[in-house]
Formats: structure tokens, C-alpha cells, sequence
């Protein structure tokens, strides 16, 4: 476990989260609870995590909510836990309550025409294993591919997708293992926004995540809570600690469950 900040006292936080009235765990997906994988419906979680998060959920005293850019359909079946927790997906623009209702931001016409054109162009290129199509974005995936391979699909797709996305409403982004054409409004942190307005201000959070698109959700939580970036290696962060996975991983979940289950709050 690294500090990255001054207020990345892990031990002053646990200590807050003891005595909260209310307890938010915030997990990104992939890369953080789960290693990355070449064949996305491969990543499943770190061993021992769905155990631990289905623990976290059945003492009853935190709102565990996933945050991911997947869409929920696909992020389901991995997840590997016996309740299915709050999830938010495609950056935002779709929301799963455990309870099943569903929510999704709706788009203008033109945006799912352009979307469309993106993927269209992605199977044209061959890509069909690399392209991923969601509710308000398409993705291109080189994760696992040579170098030469990576370098194709990133200069066509810069290329392609940046006129598309010149001609439209649509933002290209790069993420870690490729890139992501999406409709602005939305993104990680509008979620940690949404979900700190449904708590009281005595709520203490932690956001854990690993990508870029993990600094929207940073940003957004700030000074309420705890940012917490789960990587091997450093990077440039918001986040105010680095726990490296799986090890550091799971020993923040299971000391969040320890603290919950003394039951001072």
C-alpha cells in the first residue's frame, strides 16, 4: 500500500468508517476487482473477491455499488456473487438497482445512427472480437495484441472514428487497451455525483478503481471519501492511495467487512 496524498490515511479513514452512520463501497470492475483479460467474457473477479463482496453486502450496513464502463447485461454474469449489487454501467448511462429496475439515459436519433456507422466500420475492418458495442458508446480493444497489431487498430481508429466523432455528437476517448467513442454528459464521476446526493453528508465513502476513466469518479467523490487506486504500477492519479492487486485488494475488503461486523456505526 502506497500514500499518495495527504489525506491517504488509511487507518484515519477506517476509523471515520467505524463510527459512520452509513457506508458506501464504490468498485470499479475491470482492472480493479478483476485482472484484465484478451477474451472480455473471460474476467472474471480475483479469487476470494465475489466471497468477500457477498459478505460486505449480507452484513447490511454498506450500499455496494459497482461502477463500470461495461454494460450491465455483459457485467452480470461475471461478477460470480449471490445478490446481485447496485450497478452502474456504460459510464453512467444505465443503472441496475438490486431490486432489477432498470434505468437508461436516452439518446438523440443521429448519436445511434453514428454509433452505429463506428461499429459498422469496426466489422468491416475485421475487428468483430475487438469492437464492443454498448448503449452510448463503441469500443475498440487491442489488449493481448502485437504490436504491430495495436498500432493498425489505433491509428484506423483514431482515423475513422475521429471523423465520425467530428461530424457528430460523440467523444473519442483512450482508456487502457483501447478506445472508446461515446456520448458526452456522462461518465463515472456522474454517477458518484448521483449517488452522494442520495446520502446523508455523515455517509462515509470509498471509490476504488484503476483506469482514466476512474478520474472522473475520483474527482467527483474528492473530499468525501476515499480514492483509492488499485494498479501494479503507479500512475498520475487524483486517487489518495495505491493498493496493489490482488493481495492489498482483498485485504481492504476483508478489513471493511471486519470493521462493519464490529458494529460501531
Amino acid at each position: 500500500m502506497k500514500i499518495l496524498t495527504e489525506r491517504g490515511n488509511v487507518d484515519e479513514f477506517f476509523s471515520r468508517l467505524a463510527k459512520a452512520p452509513g457506508r458506501v463501497l464504490l468498485l470499479d470492475y475491470d482492472g480493479t476487482l478483476a485482472p484484465f483479460q484478451v477474451e472480455r467474457d473471460k474476467a472474471v473477479p480475483y479469487e476470494g473477491v465475489p466471497d468477500i463482496l457477498d459478505a460486505i453486502v449480507a452484513e447490511g450496513s454498506t450500499r455496494l455499488v459497482i461502477v463500470s464502463g461495461r454494460w450491465t447485461q455483459d457485467l452480470l454474469p461475471l461478477l460470480g456473487m449471490k445478490e446481485q449489487p447496485e450497478l452502474w454501467g456504460c459510464h453512467g448511462w444505465e443503472r441496475l438497482w438490486s431490486d432489477g429496475r432498470h434505468e437508461q439515459g436516452e439518446l438523440p436519433g443521429p448519436v445511434d445512427q453514428a454509433l452505429e456507422q463506428a461499429d459498422q466500420w469496426a466489422k468491416e475492418q475485421g475487428l468483430e472480437k475487438q469492437v464492443e458495442r454498448k448503449p452510448a458508446s463503441v469500443a475498440l480493444h487491442w489488449r493481448g495484441l502485437s504490436d504491430e497489431d495495436r498500432e493498425r487498430i489505433h491509428s484506423g481508429g483514431q482515423e475513422a472514428w475521429g471523423a465520425i466523432a467530428e461530424n457528430s455528437e460523440l467523444e473519442l476517448h483512450e482508456f487502457d487497451g483501447g478506445l472508446e467513442l461515446r456520448y458526452p454528459g456522462r461518465d463515472k464521476g456522474y454517477a458518484v455525483r448521483q449517488l452522494l446526493s442520495e446520502e446523508s453528508a455523515r455517509t462515509v465513502f470509498a471509490y476504488l478503481g484503476d483506469d482514466r476513466t476512474d478520474e472522473d469518479a475520483f474527482s467527483a467523490l474528492q473530499k468525501r471519501g476515499l480514492n483509492i487506486l488499485v494498479r501494479s504500477e503507479y500512475r498520475q492519479t487524483a486517487a489518495d492511495v495505491l493498493l496493489e492487486p490482488p493481495e492489498e485488494l482483498l485485504w481492504f475488503l476483508r478489513r471493511w467487512l471486519d470493521i462493519c461486523k464490529q458494529g460501531e456505526g
